[in-house]
């Protein structure tokens, strides 16, 4: 296993900063432009992941999924706080990563065993308890 890489509080910070400019452009990409975000309800795993209740200019809200993993997204109305969130796209992530399986491509595959790794790791996060007790 590998070393933690120590951060400091002004790079932790500039990684927030950089995930949440990533997550915004995710969604812009996708059509759909951000008006606000719930930094409350928004968690963030430096270095490997954040996740954003990000707000629409439609009012419509959704949690992006960003950091050392693939990007993401999905209406909030998938589930009620972060935690339950991660385990949305864990579970999302391994309904498509079976569908990818049964494809010829050898590339699709590769992805769909990044998408196993990574939705097995948000699972752990979702079952790790001390990580989600208030502080």
């Amino acid at each position: 296993m590998t070393e933690a890489v120590q951060m400091t509080e002004e790079q932790q910070q500039q990684w927030v900063k950089k995930q949440y400019q990533i997550a915004t452009k995710y969604l812009a990409e996708k059509g759909i432009v951000t008006n606000s975000v719930s930094v409350e309800e928004s968690r963030y795993l430096v270095p490997l992941l954040a996740l954003w209740k990000l707000t629409a200019m439609d009012g419509k809200k959704f949690w992006v999924l960003c950091g050392d993993l693939p990007s993401d997204h999905s209406s909030i109305d998938v589930a009620p706080n972060a935690r339950e969130a991660l385990r949305h796209f864990a579970l999302k992530w391994q309904m498509q990563a079976e569908n990818l399986l049964q494809a010829k491509d050898e590339e699709q595959k590769t992805f769909a065993h990044l998408l196993i790794g990574r939705a097995e790791g948000l699972y752990k996060l979702y079952n790790d308890e001390p990580l989600w007790e208030s502080k």
